[in-house]
């Protein structure tokens, strides 16, 4: 099988940004997304509460320009007042027509 070279963004975020999150990446062309709870640290430090749910870890493969548009949305809605990181990497995948 041939292999497609698409890009694997990732989003680790506060529980109450994941609806607002994956609808948003669904207008900019996601056909889907892995999600999972997540804990950890980072520069902001462990939340001094979490009545609203633990982390969210947000997987999608996307083609690179739609991986460009979600992560720009990320950077200009979020960064600034919220505990949200975002990357992505190339990944190869079979079936690629799948994902764009």
């Amino acid at each position: 099988m041939a292999l497609v070279e698409l890009y694997l963004v990732t989003i680790i975020t506060e529980r109450l940004l994941r609806d607002e999150i994956l609808e948003k990446m669904t207008e900019l062309g996601a056909k889907g997304f892995t999600l999972t709870e997540a804990t950890g640290e980072g520069s902001r430090g462990i939340r001094a509460s979490d009545w609203e749910g633990k982390n969210v870890k947000i997987e999608t493969v996307v083609s690179e320009e739609v991986g460009n548009s979600i992560i720009d949305f990320i950077a200009e809605s979020y960064f600034e007042n919220y505990a949200v990181i975002t990357y992505s990497h190339p990944v190869n995948v079979v079936r690629g027509d799948k994902y764009i």
